[in-house]
């Protein structure tokens, strides 16, 4: 999913940020279900906004993705410095997570990624292509059919993505799952998980005992606090028994109620978006507390994307970055940066040394 976008900060320097027009308070025509119809498009579609943005971090030299132009169709869009240097920034973070999950101290030992609302997200595709070679793993993405449909259909239809399969891959007939031997597209809709059902059937490929970690990037925050936390205590008290080894990621918005933040929410919402469990984990210390809450006894760490640019980018990195370009206002950085976090933690169970890299390092990189 995507992050939301950043607020106009010229109108919000101007206190003119309250004219946004129609709020959640505008009437509505449309019937329960289409409703929920439309608001489900709405978060659907922000998978392009980020495959949007991350395709201009990587034509800027900010990351190295060769696989992120086969989920962008048109003309490339280049995006703010200040925006670019965020999606950087959070998919390095996130990336030094995995590997140090996967190369850690038992890393002979394979391992599982579950990606939560995974869209066009290329992650799995760039692990096959590391270098050095990752140790074995097992990738699962989830999202809702529709997203799952085109992605299986940009990767059916390329040879570049094909060719990093395992095996050529098994599609359902109505072209919404995709199953090899180590990476498979789960269409479900997270919302109908439920400790009274049997798992969904394509969940029969998630193997309960190897060590997994869940992400969730900006895919959690557009359920109910409700709906989410029964999601990620699914996986946490249901799915995966206590001696399973687990860990958790996340990205999400957090402050909503500074100036900025209330901007931020106020432009969110004339676009029909709502980040419903923004204002139950508002701050680090919150999402620290929701990792403790869903069993990550083994730690928990949270951290702004300011915090992770300030100390966990070398100073050598930090170097080519900002010759990149020219960030004409940090100001407008650190604002932008201080309303998003990076967390995560994790349950040892009765693997060791499975999150020693976490303990040790965090998300930090050198370049």
């Amino acid at each position: 999913m995507a992050a939301p976008s950043i607020p106009n900060l010229n109108t919000f320097r101007r206190g003119q940020g309250r004219s946004l027009g129609r709020g959640r308070g505008a009437p509505s025509s449309l019937s329960e279900e289409e409703d929920k119809a439309t608001k489900d498009l709405i978060v659907q579609q922000t998978d392009q906004d980020a495959s949007v943005s991350r395709l201009s971090a990587v034509e800027l030299g900010y990351l190295d993705d060769p696989f992120a132009k086969q989920f962008v169709s048109g003309a490339i869009q280049r995006r703010f410095p200040i925006i670019n240097r965020g999606t950087y920034v959070r998919t390095k973070a996130i990336d030094n997570l995995v590997y140090r999950f996967l190369f850690s101290s038992s890393s002979s030992l394979t391992k599982q990624i579950i990606s939560l609302g995974a869209g066009s997200d290329t992650r799995f595709f760039r692990l096959q292509t590391h270098s050095p070679p990752t140790p074995p793993f097992i990738y699962h993405e989830i999202d809702f059919p529709t997203n799952a449909a085109q992605k299986i259909t940009t990767i059916t239809r390329s040879p570049i993505l094909l060719d990093l399969l395992p095996d050529s891959p098994t599609v359902s007939a109505n072209g919404t799952s995709l199953s090899t031997p180590n990476y498979n597209i789960h269409p479900l809709d997270l919302r109908t998980l439920s400790t009274s059902t049997p798992p969904p059937s394509s969940f029969k490929t998630i193997d309960h005992t190897l060590p997994t970690l869940i992400i969730s990037e900006c895919c959690l925050i557009y359920l109910t606090p409700a709906l989410a936390d029964n999601t990620a205590t699914y996986f946490t008290h249901t799915l995966f028994p206590p001696s399973t080894p687990l860990g958790l990621i996340l990205y999400e918005p957090i402050n909503p109620h500074s100036s900025f933040g209330k901007v931020m929410v106020r432009n969110l919402a004339t676009r029909g978006i709502v980040l419903q469990t923004l204002y139950k984990y508002e701050s680090l210390e919150a999402q620290r507390g929701r990792l403790r809450e869903y069993g990550f006894d083994g730690g928990q760490e949270a951290m702004t994307v300011d915090e992770v640019w300030e100390k966990g980018v070398g100073e050598g990195e930090k170097g080519r970055v900002g010759g990149l370009e020219m960030v004409d206002e940090v100001e407008e950085w650190r604002l932008l940066a201080g309303h998003y976090c990076v967390a995560w933690g994790w349950r040892d169970g009765d693997g060791e040394g499975i999150w020693e890299g976490w303990r040790e390092g965090g998300c930090a990189w050198d370049g």
